[in-house]
């Protein structure tokens, strides 16, 4: 059994993943800004206020912890980076060794190499939020350290909203056609907490079942 830190884990992903790592059997900290304002993800589970943003806040709620995931979201454009670079402070403060994050398809390469956000016909209304994701993962490339091991997971394409748990996935390039259920990418991420076999990259997961 492992201790795991959730950042984020009122919203979508950030409850499925909390859930699949309970059902594994693992001890969470599941963390949201305000525990108040979530009465449905605090009914599945404790829930701890905390923010994201703020190193000494993430060194002191993750001190202890094997790993951490942060599926965390805010409408701000330095959001993503400002976290990163606060969980990459926080973490290495608390001697946590692994992190991974919630990634975004838009800018996971395609099968010929392009990001999927500049392929012809692919929708640029929220290019800004797309720039502010891989914001996050150039901060988490560029500063963590060699103890802090990350890992970014995405949908290869997009989610499945109404999606149900398979447990069956792929690992596969960017494509607007791919989905997958919130349920099966917590698996995902679980099985590379599980088991590590991927370091310092983004990956793109599929549904298969």
């Amino acid at each position: 059994m492992s201790s795991i830190i959730v950042f984020g884990a009122a919203g979508r992903a950030g409850r499925a993943i909390t859930a699949e790592a309970r059902l594994r059997g693992h001890r969470v900290t599941a963390v949201v800004r305000d525990p108040g304002a979530h009465p449905e993800a605090a009914a599945e589970g404790a829930l701890t206020a905390g923010d994201v943003t703020d190193p000494a806040v993430v060194a002191r709620l993750a001190a202890g912890h094997d790993a951490a995931v942060v599926a965390a979201y805010a409408p701000l454009p330095d959001f993503f980076a400002t976290a990163s670079a606060a969980l990459v402070e926080g973490l290495t403060t608390a001697q946590v060794p692994r992190l991974l994050s919630v990634g975004l398809a838009s800018v996971l390469p395609t099968a010929s190499g392009v990001l999927l956000m500049d392929t012809p016909g692919y929708p640029q209304d929220y290019r800004a939020f797309y720039l502010s994701h891989a914001a996050g993962t150039e901060i988490l490339r560029a500063t963590a350290p060699d103890t802090l091991d990350w890992l970014v997971v995405s949908p290869s394409g997009d989610f499945d909203h109404q999606g149900a748990r398979t447990g069956s996935y792929a690992l596969a390039p960017a494509d607007a056609a791919d989905r997958i259920s919130y349920p099966d990418l917590a698996v995902a991420v679980l099985d590379d907490i599980d088991r590590p076999a991927h370091h310092r990259t983004h990956l793109g997961v599929r549904s298969t079942g």
